[in-house]
């Protein structure tokens, strides 16, 4: 949940799609800013196609209207140019997230979701592995403190309580209104897209102003 949480710091809810790229800028990024802005990070992994089904899309939209994919793959790069970061443009595009998506769902408040999720959105965008595939995931588990072994968190993920846990989360963000990723929520206040991010974190420590006050 958005809010303060036990330690005093205010929490940033980061909605992400490991398939989608302007995500993978923003996982990258949002672990070591938030740190330097004293702000918690509730990671929320989620899927992107119910979404997009529900406003009439069955593609990205960056497939759908291919100026705008072109120019998205271009400020990918000088982005990407910007932070530091190494791009391989996917040769598939949207990859399917879905196992990578179940395991960060059971994994969200645990320790190892940080470094989980940047190794799945290295693996899509940087080296154009396959994040569908079984093997690649449990390989970049390897190594990460998990609280089982990686064939025991894979079988979760594909448990019918791993599976309802996702469709949950992916129910939630169209409840909260959101219609792309990355998104950011802040005491229930919605920023959209990689360049929203320290916006949100800004927010975070905004003190709020009863009504009616000076």
């Amino acid at each position: 949940m958005s809010g303060e949480t036990g330690v005093g710091r205010p929490t940033i809810e980061f909605w992400y799609e490991f398939a989608s790229s302007y995500s993978y800028l923003s996982v990258m990024r949002i672990e070591a800013l938030a740190a330097a802005a004293e702000v918690e990070v509730a990671w929320r992994p989620f899927l992107l196609g119910p979404v997009f089904m529900s406003l009439g899309w069955n593609d990205s939209p960056f497939n759908i209207y291919p100026p705008k994919g072109r120019y998205m793959w271009r400020d990918l790069e000088r982005l990407c140019e910007r932070y530091g970061l190494r791009l391989k443009r996917p040769s598939l595009f949207p990859r399917n997230g879905l196992l990578a998506a179940r395991v960060a769902c059971l994994g969200q408040d645990q320790t190892w979701i940080g470094e989980f999720s940047r190794r799945v959105m290295q693996a899509n965008f940087a080296d154009d592995r396959d994040i569908g595939a079984e093997q690649v995931i449990a390989e970049l588990l390897a190594g990460l403190p998990l609280p089982a072994t990686a064939g025991a968190l894979l079988a979760a993920a594909c448990e019918p309580d791993g599976k309802e846990a996702l469709r949950r989360q992916t129910e939630r963000a169209c409840q909260l209104g959101l219609f792309g990723a990355p998104s950011f929520v802040v005491a229930g206040e919605l920023f959209w897209g990689n360049d929203r991010l320290e916006d949100a974190l800004a927010w975070a420590h905004r003190v709020p102003t009863a009504p009616g006050s000076a």
